[in-house]
């Protein structure tokens, strides 16, 4: 009886390089803010062509672990922006087909306990920056991608004031995929506005009095309360979302 071995995997020369560079950083033996050195030498150090570490670089560069500061020929260890990530997931979940419904059940279990975490772990400037975004989608009457923006900047705020990195992070995507279907229910439902104004300042009275069970309801009740706009505005919760207006 013969053998049969699978083939083995040859990767270019770019990825290796990239994957050392790379585990370096994610180890942390490099940190954020440290200059690789040149192209020259990293190509001496690995044993390649230049061209295989410039390409190894542009990898990495775009996985936003390294990039080159203003003025500097030499790249930089750096960190991924939050909302790159989260755009990366978003991308994901929407080639997965994910609907209106999927994502507000999400947002029904992901955002009134982080909002009780919040209440216990905000600081005072958590606290402005909650009611700074409050304040902002209140001024605005006519411009709904404005309005969305606002709305979900508020809910960044109070992931931020659980100060969890992870929980932003398990956020962020949600709320890119949401202000589609926002847009549409504030443009529709007249009331939509005034009824998210009033769940925003109920939620930031118990976030500046540290109530975490009401921050929870409150919290729970305004995304309850998406589900009756998107009805109102004839939105499907089956409908997939998409990139962009709905």
């Amino acid at each position: 009886m013969s053998v049969e071995f699978a083939p083995l995997l040859i990767e270019p020369a770019y990825r290796k390089v990239a994957a050392a560079i790379g585990a370096r950083i994610l180890s942390r033996a490099l940190r954020e803010g440290e200059r690789l050195p040149s192209e020259t030498e990293l190509a001496r150090q690995f044993g390649v062509n230049r061209s295989t570490v410039r390409e190894a670089l542009r990898e990495l560069e775009s996985r936003g672990l390294v990039q080159r500061r203003p003025g500097s020929k030499l790249m930089s260890v750096s960190r991924p922006h939050h909302e790159a990530v989260a755009a990366g997931v978003s991308h994901a979940l929407l080639l997965h087909d994910v609907t209106v419904r999927d994502v507000w059940e999400a947002l029904t279990i992901l955002e009134p306990p982080l909002a009780e975490t919040a209440a216990r772990t905000r600081s005072a400037a958590d606290l402005a920056c909650i009611t700074a975004a409050a304040d902002a989608f209140s001024a605005q009457r006519a411009d709904a991608p404005r309005a969305v923006r606002c709305c979900a900047e508020f809910f960044r705020c109070i992931g931020r004031a659980t100060h969890n990195p992870v929980l932003g992070l398990a956020q962020e995507p949600l709320l890119q995929l949401l202000e589609p279907s926002l847009g549409v229910m504030i443009d529709k439902v007249p009331q939509a506005r005034a009824r998210i104004a009033t769940a925003q300042r109920r939620l930031t009275e118990a976030l500046e009095a540290r109530a975490p069970q009401a921050a929870h309801q409150w919290m729970a009740r305004h995304i309850r309360d998406f589900r009756k706009g998107y009805e109102l505005a004839g939105i499907d919760l089956g409908l997939r979302v998409t990139a962009g207006a709905m």
